[in-house]
């Protein structure tokens, strides 16, 4: 990869608006939305973990190999970022062996609202925990919209009177993967902003990941995966989920705090509704097509970019000055 360019360094122009850092985070929750609707067609009795460790171990590894700079990326950083890296490969690999067992326990909607509801809300709470940022009453007010929409849109059917108890097991499985969400978000906004290539920070963040859950994989029951209908969704989701996904949330990082990042990820489990009604012909109440509603604004007032100029020091980057390194404030990108 190219070496991190010192503080001193020129600024190279770069894009700030929606298309330069919300657009590719939007682009990457539609397609992480497909991953139930996609999972849905494996083989029946295929293990949940086995199928979403499938994606990540050959998406990541994928992910490494092809990402510029990968390879040399730890050398490159100071001994503080390789443990950083090694927590963020950590926090990845963890995603998926407690969220699909939270959809197993608690269904797909209980565990997506769950994860990625409490996903920012954890971004949030530890980026005012390490200093990195303060949560802003716009983006306060905005994450709670969009986590009250979520929850409106996914649990509408329960809502309605047609619901079933929730595995509290379950329930704590979905907030350990929203935690592990917001943990690598984190450390990837934080490597990313000390100006180390996106796809790098992915490609390694993901292939170390890959790696670790490789013997869930290996050591489940895979008959069912090797199958070609199984092997047709495992490259699904590892090209389209993990390889393609990432790469644009890597890019959407670099011009947005990662606080902000995850709450505008909550367009995934409204693509999830949406796909669900159509292709899967399942059905939502009035409550749910409100929530979307509710969701939707919140989305819209994160994307949105608040007037304001940005410091020069650090384009597409708005934060305190003389501080390098350190991503914006929430709500400022």
């Amino acid at each position: 990869m190219t070496p991190a360019r010192p503080a001193t360094a020129a600024p190279r122009p770069s894009r700030t608006g929606f298309l330069g850092g919300p657009a590719p985070i939007l682009a990457s929750a539609v397609l992480w939305g497909t991953t139930g609707t996609a999972s849905s067609l494996a083989p029946s009795g295929a293990a949940p973990a086995a199928i979403g460790c499938a994606g990540l171990s050959l998406g990541g590894i994928l992910l490494f190999l092809t990402s510029r700079g990968a390879r040399s990326l730890p050398a490159a950083c100071t001994r503080a970022e390789r443990w950083l890296i090694v927590l963020g490969a950590l926090a990845v690999a963890g995603y998926p062996v407690t969220f699909y067992p939270a959809v197993a326990r608690t269904g797909v909607a209980v565990a997506t609202v769950i994860a990625l509801g409490s996903a920012p809300v954890f971004a949030g709470l530890l980026s005012w925990i390490t200093g990195q940022a303060r949560p802003t009453a716009r983006w306060t007010g905005a994450t709670g919209a969009a986590v009250v929409g979520c929850t409106l849109l996914v649990l509408g059917p329960e809502l309605a009177g047609e619901g079933t108890p929730v595995d509290l097991t379950g329930v704590l499985l979905a907030m350990c993967a929203g935690l592990s969400y917001a943990v690598y978000s984190l450390i990837g906004g934080r490597l990313i902003a000390r100006l180390h290539a996106s796809d790098a920070v992915m490609g390694v963040l993901f292939g170390a990941a890959g790696l670790l859950v490789l013997p869930v994989v290996v050591f489940t029951d895979v008959r069912r995966l090797a199958t070609p209908r199984g092997a047709a969704v495992a490259v699904y989701l590892a090209l389209f989920t993990v390889w393609l996904a990432y790469r644009l949330f890597g890019h959407g990082l670099r011009h947005t705090p990662a606080s902000v990042a995850t709450s505008l990820t909550l367009a995934e489990p409204a693509v999830a509704a949406v796909l669900g009604v159509t292709v899967l012909g399942e059905r939502l109440p009035a409550v749910s097509w409100s929530g979307l509603a509710v969701l939707a604004l919140g989305l819209v007032l994160l994307a949105a970019k608040p007037a304001g100029p940005a410091d020069p020091r650090r384009p597409g980057r708005p934060g305190r000055p003389g501080r390098p390194g350190r991503p914006g404030r929430p709500g400022r990108a």
